[in-house]
């Protein structure tokens, strides 16, 4: 998939407003039929089967919120084949409306910025539930997954349903992650898909249930591990490429500690640092080729490398600095390139520096409680995003080594430090007033 560029100046970005904001349009009935048919391939290449779990309690017109785990593009597809003709109104990224606005629009679509708090979405989101009485799908991850479980899902779900006052549907489709995982650079696999539909809450328990325990709920369905499950359904991926781009995701050698060295090829991820080579196996583990195995469960990688990254923060060890291409993205009309920079990352957050000293962007670490990053976003490369000002700053570093997973990570981390000193400080002021 291919996005809209064009070059632009500092100088005209900075005079560019911020994507002016347009009420949410109810979905085109006709173009969610097109978009049921085009889905039909998918479906029928992947073999895809549905289940349904308690949506006999949903009434067939009745305006629902419906929340998707993220593997892929794959995702919308099945959700658009499943749920027509329920009108439905999709949260997407602001991205996604580039070059196609009024399509997007008509489509339903409703554009937001990633791992923020947005009082204005939730404001649309109640108005297409109630003044156009659609249902509205969200995906709470934001972003697709990395490691195959669900990204940060926010604490503030609970505190969501409670305002929208709506049925809630879960949705997990199995083997989506598999078939396209976002590490392996577009390149599909076979593999057949199952969907789960569940009516996870109805009207009444969201009336009835606190806010913390609607979370709690939210939190236990996308609790999934996708490796997990392709091992335990014993699903084989013999694809000679099943290991490209795994690197994106495991960036460091347990064997040596070395990052940014692992090259992901084949079927193999390869340490260039020490020579420790690693088989992805058709099932979904992680065998070494070469002495021991560390960790056979790539999300159980994930985790050390996460640990890792505390340590080092902790340590005062954590930060960076690399060069970078800078594109923009502030209208639905282009992404706009405007030269390269220097973003930094520290434990005081993000520093995005570039166009000849014209561009000083400063984000500190509370501003977001994951990272905006993606692998070979739109076939550019691999990405950072940084919101300044209401537009979208997008830091595509130069070089080979890989730092999207780790700056993620360590992003998520800075951000829960800063929380646990802020309610910290909240219990000292209680015990005082007290």
């Amino acid at each position: 998939m291919k996005i809209k560029i064009k070059n632009r100046s500092c100088e005209e970005i900075s005079a560019l407003p911020a994507f002016p904001y347009k009420k949410p349009m109810y979905p085109n009935p006709v173009l969610g039929l097109v978009q049921k048919v085009l889905s039909f391939a998918v479906i029928k290449k992947n073999n895809v089967k549905f289940n349904e779990i308690g949506m006999e309690k949903l009434g067939k017109k009745e305006p629902c919120l419906i929340l998707m785990n993220h593997s892929s593009f794959t995702d919308l597809k099945l959700a658009s084949f499943y749920f027509f003709p329920r009108p439905l109104s999709i949260v997407c990224t602001m991205d996604a409306l580039v070059g196609k606005s009024l399509l997007m629009r008509l489509l339903g679509c409703i554009p937001t910025k990633k791992f923020v708090s947005d009082l204005q979405l939730m404001s649309d989101m109640r108005y297409a539930l109630r003044k156009l009485k659609s249902s509205v799908l969200l995906y709470p991850e934001a972003g697709y997954s990395f490691d195959g479980r669900a990204t940060v899902i926010p604490d503030t779900m609970g505190k969501l349903l409670k305002f929208l006052k709506v049925p809630v549907v879960f949705v997990m489709a199995h083997g989506a992650f598999a078939r396209d995982p976002l590490y392996n650079g577009l390149q599909l696999r076979k593999v057949d898909i199952t969907m789960d539909v569940k009516l996870l809450y109805t009207a009444e328990d969201i009336k009835e249930k606190s806010a913390e325990e609607l979370s709690a709920g939210v939190t236990e369905a996308f609790s999934f591990d996708n490796f997990k499950w392709q091992q335990e359904n014993e699903v084989k991926i013999d694809e000679d490429f099943r290991a490209d781009g795994l690197n994106r995701v495991l960036y460091k050698c347990p064997a040596c500690n070395a990052e940014g060295a692992n090259v992901g090829k084949g079927t193999r991820l390869k340490c260039t640092a020490c020579g420790k080579e690693y088989e992805l196996t058709e099932y979904g583990k992680m065998r070494a080729v070469n002495g021991e195995t560390e960790f056979e469960h790539i999300p159980d990688w994930f985790d050390w490398q996460r640990k890792e990254v505390l340590d080092e923060i902790k340590e005062g060890r954590y930060g960076f600095e690399k060069e970078v291409d800078i594109y923009v993205l502030t209208d639905f009309k282009a992404l706009y390139r405007i030269g390269d920079g220097v973003l930094a990352h520290g434990e005081n957050g993000f520093t995005l520096k570039g166009c000849g000293g014209k561009l000083d962007i400063h984000r500190t670490p509370d501003t977001s409680y994951s990272l905006n990053a993606d692998f070979f976003w739109y076939e550019i490369g691999d990405t950072i995003c940084i919101e300044n000002e209401g537009k979208l700053y997008y830091c595509f570093p130069k070089g080979e080594a890989d730092i999207v997973t780790k700056t993620r990570l360590a992003a998520e981390e800075l951000y829960k430090l800063w929380k646990k000193t802020k309610e910290s400080a909240r219990g000292r002021r209680a015990s005082v007033d007290q």
